[in-house]
């Protein structure tokens, strides 16, 4: 028979520590070891595709071109040279503007690409039809002031334009405004 004051003894033995079998020490350390592994494999691929947004643009929007002084109303071509940064790459582009004064005494520039194809159009490289821009690939035809004539779908793109100081600056291509103008 059982007595009721008789309890159950508990273990006098001092606690111990439990202790980590080698099966759980080998997971935990190639655990360990793959996540480390896996993220110095993955960072350098997110700062590749994060640092180029993280990147501010260059401090001029405007370049320098010509001066003020030698614009005439016949469009006269000037190169320039814009430096240009992709990703990591650093280079300078050679560019080319077709640039003249309006009936107002307004100077706007041209772009020199067709807008059929891509090719680069000349002021009166053809003898059939003067005072025009052709495009030597496909004949497209465009008038001072950009505006199609023949073959491309729309008028030649402008540049915005900038009088500083006795300089003519240029900055982004923009649709052309000044063929509107034109009657």
């Amino acid at each position: 028979m059982s007595s009721h004051n008789e309890q159950e003894q508990p273990d006098l033995k001092p606690p111990s520590r439990k202790e980590m079998s080698r099966r759980q020490f080998l997971t935990y350390t190639l655990g360990g070891a793959t996540a480390f592994m896996g993220a110095g494999a993955l960072l350098p691929m997110i700062r590749f595709a994060v640092d180029p947004i993280l990147h501010k643009k260059g401090a001029g929007d405007f370049i320098k071109v010509a001066e003020e002084s030698k614009i005439t109303d016949q469009p006269q071509e000037f190169t320039f040279e814009l430096k240009q940064q992709d990703g990591w790459y650093a280079s300078t582009a050679t560019l080319t503007a077709w640039i003249r004064k309006n009936e107002r005494g307004e100077i706007y520039a041209l772009s020199p690409i067709c807008k059929h194809l891509g090719c680069t159009v000349g002021w009166n490289n053809n003898k059939a039809t003067p005072d025009e821009f052709h495009c030597p690939c496909h004949g497209a035809r465009y008038t001072k002031a950009g505006k199609n004539l023949a073959v491309a779908p729309k008028p030649l793109d402008q540049y915005k334009t900038k009088i500083e100081n006795g300089w003519v600056y240029l900055g982004d291509i923009v649709p052309n405004t000044e063929a509107a103008k034109e009657a």
